[in-house]
């Protein structure tokens, strides 16, 4: 068994490190790395406008390169089997468009052989025959419009665009306009990518199409609002259009993520402004703004610091720091100047609660989540029981949370009661996952914990009632429970099981034990544990041949709600987790979730946070 003195120089370590690693603004900035879209998507765009930024270009287009696999293809993790169709695509023409590579080199002969080999163009992501099309390399198909008159629809209609999830409604406001207005941005400079065809072109794969009474229904809705005076068009684009503009944040960027600030200024450009538009050009310095290092540059969807700041915070308390402690001071004062004051789109199914919760990034002002609200809360209540503005804050952002659950007794992520089942049906590649703000175990899971171990919750509270029978209701048959934004049953089971004995749920209880026996059946031979990206993809657990450090955290976090620490399951965790003898790949596999099968993502912070938080909570057990 280890003793507790040889954990606690294990943190003292990590302390260390991170108080030589703090902003003096009381931040941590860390790496959100995600897939090669974003790099692709700005080089790309920066082509298409012809701005000269050789030296960024550069950068990303090197990166590309050296993330290629010797076999040609691109993939977005390291167990995909052979490659990813639509990542090879964009980091192809992305290449091109960047002049770092020929169509002749060694290595764009192997990724045109297997993009071939794989169906062609025809077989890509949606999202990657979208940007292929702005450039005049896919043709928009005859018969693609969206009625804009969808925009002046009530907001309580189920066609009405808050009908899906904001990440959604983002980016289908700028690609409809795309498409409606059948925007080419080919020049005699654009690469040619026609012999990438290996059958007729098709926006919608006929695999996508789900034979069902609800999308019949839905499309034949479209077809009448397409039937409306053209007046009513035109308003509608008016209103897209200032939809757009209205949520820009202040460094340019649409809701402060990358992919759908490039997407506007394509929409932008559809409507008829020019490259040399003060929005245009703000939204392109917004945009290099999201950069980070990583194997030269990388443009990062958009940064996690408020994420980051958040965790660490709490994990360093959870590890001994005081909150007195400067470092603490700072990093609460910091998520104190970025809780949300504006009224975004979350109000439109919560109308009645005022501003509280927090945001993912440092620039997001409009659209706080369920996860960064609980990330923030755990940091600031300790502050917050001798500082009134603490105080403040905290009864706020705990007022928005508890407002923001959703009638079915789950927590969504971003909206509330935005989980219509009619939007899976839908002919649209990953429509559940995207479409939809349905509850899930991790968020739901994740506000328990926060609310049992901080605010003082039980499970007799009415709303806490609701969310455990959610969480019973929703474990699948072998014990685990599916998390969206991680990969993905261990981070699931890891949330479910720690908020439901938050709340006190007894260890006894039937769903502990039967999700504590599924995290013991799947630890890894070297103590650890490890979960392949494909689970999102075919949503059932794929192990990983090796352990991460990050999902070894939460499985022993879970393990150590319920068990004995002296068990050799806890042991032999703790023990791959203090080697630190990680190999390049555990340590930069992403185990995060962004799109299941498009965009996965390795936070930096992650192999930080989540060790700290097991290994003190390790230290806090006493058996």
């Amino acid at each position: 068994m280890f003793s507790n003195e040889e954990i606690r120089e294990e943190i003292t370590t990590i302390v260390h490190d991170l108080h030589e690693t703090q902003y003096t603004d009381g931040t941590w900035r860390f790496c959100f790395e995600g897939p090669p879209l974003t790099d692709c998507y700005t080089i790309i765009l920066l082509h298409c406008l012809g701005i000269d930024e050789e030296s960024l270009i550069s950068k990303l287009a090197n990166r590309l390169l050296s993330i290629q696999s010797e076999k040609g293809t691109w993939k977005l993790y390291e167990d995909e089997q052979d490659g990813n169709l639509s990542a090879t695509i964009q980091c192809y023409f992305a290449l091109l468009c960047s002049k770092a590579a020929k169509k002749s080199d060694t290595n764009m002969k192997k990724a045109e052989r297997y993009i071939k080999s794989q169906g062609g163009l025809t077989k890509a992501h949606f999202t990657t025959k979208f940007i292929l099309s702005v450039c005049g390399q896919y043709p928009w198909p005859t018969a693609f419009y969206i009625p804009m008159s969808i925009l002046m629809l009530p907001k309580f209609s189920p066609l009405s665009i808050y009908s899906i999830s904001n990440y959604a409604r983002i980016h289908f406001i700028p690609m409809a306009i795309c498409g409606n207005k059948r925007i080419s941005l080919r020049s005699e400079s654009t690469p040619d990518v026609s012999h990438l065809f290996t059958t007729p072109p098709s926006l919608f794969t006929q695999s996508w199409i789900r034979e069902s009474r609800l999308s019949h229904e839905f499309l034949t809705q479209l077809k009448k609002l397409a039937s409306y005076p053209l007046h009513i068009h035109e308003q509608g684009l008016k209103k897209a259009e200032k939809f757009l503009l209205d949520r820009i944040e202040s460094n340019g960027t649409l809701y402060s993520y990358a992919t759908s600030t490039v997407v506007m200024v394509f929409a932008l450009l559809a409507l008829g402004y020019t490259k040399d538009s003060p929005i245009i050009q703000k939204a392109i310095k917004g945009l290099k703004s999201l950069s980070c290092p990583a194997n030269e540059v990388h443009i990062q969807n958009s940064p996690s610091t408020v994420w980051d700041t958040a965790l660490l915070s709490y994990a360093l308390q959870k590890a001994g720091v005081s909150a007195d402690v400067l470092m603490i001071h700072r990093a609460n004062e910091y998520l104190l100047s970025r809780q949300h004051k504006k009224y975004g789109d979350w109000t439109v199914h919560n109308p009645n609660t005022e501003p509280g919760g927090w945001g993912f990034s440092d620039i997001n002002t409009i659209i706080p989540d369920i996860d960064d609200t609980t990330a923030a809360l755990r940091a600031i209540t300790s502050t917050a029981q001798t500082q009134h503005p603490f105080q403040v804050a905290l009864s706020k952002g705990q007022k928005w949370l508890l407002s923001m659950q959703n009638n079915d007794g789950g927590w969504p992520s971003f909206e509330k009661n935005v989980d219509q089942k009619w939007l899976a049906t839908l002919p649209i590649e990953n429509a559940n996952f995207t479409l939809r703000d349905s509850s899930t175990a991790d968020l739901t899971g994740r506000t328990l914990e926060y609310l049992g171990n901080f605010a003082g919750y039980d499970e007799e509270h009415p709303q806490v009632k609701q969310a455990v029978n959610w969480l019973i209701n929703n474990q699948e048959e072998n014990g685990s429970w599916y998390g969206k934004w991680g990969i993905c049953y261990i981070y699931g089971t890891w949330a479910a099981v720690t908020g439901l004995r938050a709340v006190g749920i007894q260890a006894n209880h039937p769903c502990i034990r039967k999700a504590i026996r599924w995290l013991k059946n799947i630890q890894n031979n070297d103590g650890g544990w490890g979960e392949s990206c494909r689970s999102a993809e075919v949503e059932r657990f794929v192990p990983l041949q090796f352990s991460t450090p990050s999902q070894t955290a939460w499985a022993l976090d879970a393990l150590l709600t319920s068990n004995s620490k002296m068990e050799r399951s806890i042991q032999t965790g703790i023990q791959f987790l203090i080697s630190n003898n990680y190999s390049s790949t555990q340590h930069t596999y992403p185990t995060g979730t962004g799109l299941p099968g498009q965009f996965y993502t390795q936070y930096h912070s992650y192999n930080t946070i989540f060790p700290l938080i097991a290994l003190s909570n390790y230290i806090l057990t006493e058996n």
